[in-house]
């Protein structure tokens, strides 16, 4: 494993432990600046992910239960559950995120290619990325009047993954 900063965007990861080549556990710090453009609403089809706050604020939600998370603070994401991340906050978060089992550097590295290629991503290059590592997007949004708005969109959104 590298140990080199994976950028998707304004996202920085490092993985400390890669458990893709085993099917095993992985470990990523995971730096979010404030306003960053995150992913869309998705779902893993075959792995479980909790994250643990280490620096700054990040806004998780898992289905319908949306919490700003601060330094210590930490949410678990079970296997087949909608969730999403945002930096509402003024500073860059850092988190630590687990995946079991892990999907692997890789998959960034591949969002990444497509992210930073400049202008709007491919979407059926993104979604075909997506789908080989299991993720689902989620289905597009209630109106706002029955759901907490998130503070930061992603220019990914999952309406435009369909």
């Amino acid at each position: 494993m590298s140990r080199q900063i994976v950028k998707v965007e304004q996202i920085e990861i490092r993985y400390l432990v890669d458990g893709a080549q085993t099917g095993g556990l992985g470990l990523f710090e995971m730096k979010v600046p404030a306003g960053a453009h995150v992913p869309p609403p998705h779902s893993h089809s075959n792995n479980e992910e909790c994250v643990y706050v280490l620096e700054g604020v990040l806004r998780y939600s898992v289905d319908d239960e949306t919490r700003d998370l601060k330094p210590g603070e930490w949410m678990s994401t079970p296997r087949g559950s909608v969730h999403h991340f945002s930096n509402p906050g003024l500073e860059t978060a850092r988190t630590l995120v687990m995946l079991t089992p892990d999907i692997g550097e890789q998959f960034f590295r591949d969002v990444g290619a497509l992210a930073d290629a400049g202008g709007p991503p491919d979407r059926a290059k993104l979604m075909a990325v997506m789908t080989r590592y299991g993720l689902v997007p989620a289905a597009p949004p209630a109106p706002a009047h029955d759901r907490q708005q998130p503070e930061h969109f992603s220019r990914f959104q999952a309406a435009d993954l369909r």
